[in-house]
């Protein structure tokens, strides 16, 4: 599996991510997916990526600069026939190899609280994300859940670990 950056105007990864669209949109309630179609992953502060087996698209994801240091993943979606071989493990390492590489000390991410969306908290749990509060623009809400990642320890005024 190669994981590459770009490819939005690829008609197979517009397909794949009509499909996170959909299921994302029939899984929530009425106004509270966040998933970004393609015209919206083509922010500058978006970085997009695809995961391949030669021409086959298994996966996508997105690393969002929201501030300076601190980001959120967006657009994290496996293909139904590439689930349970690591695809989206190996795409979530990717971003957050990624945003560290860039100097973020802080990744966030915002996913739904509903039977669909429990393998994808499952993975984000395992790869040492833990639950926060909203942040960004994002309101609390009984559809939503947020989790966050620090990147990077940093000394406290006080001189410990934090």
């Amino acid at each position: 599996m190669r994981i590459a950056e770009g490819g939005l105007d690829d008609p197979r990864v517009q397909a794949l991510l009509g499909i996170h669209l959909a299921m994302a949109r029939a899984a929530t309630a009425e106004g509270f997916a966040f998933a970004l179609d393609p015209s919206g992953l083509r922010l500058p502060e978006i970085r997009f990526f695809g995961a391949w087996d030669g021409e086959k698209l298994l996966g996508v994801g997105a690393l969002k600069r929201t501030a300076p240091e601190q980001g959120e993943v967006k657009s994290m979606h496996t293909a139904e026939a590439a689930r349970r071989r690591g695809v989206g493990g190996a795409m979530l390492r990717h971003i957050v190899a990624e945003a560290r590489a860039t100097g973020l000390t802080r990744l966030n991410l915002e996913t739904g609280t509903g039977a669909y969306f429990r393998p994808a908290v499952a993975l984000y749990l395992a790869h040492g994300f833990v639950p926060c509060g909203p942040f960004g623009d994002y309101v609390a809400s009984s559809e939503n859940r947020f989790l966050t990642l620090a990147l990077r320890q940093s000394r406290s005024r006080s001189g410990g670990l934090t």
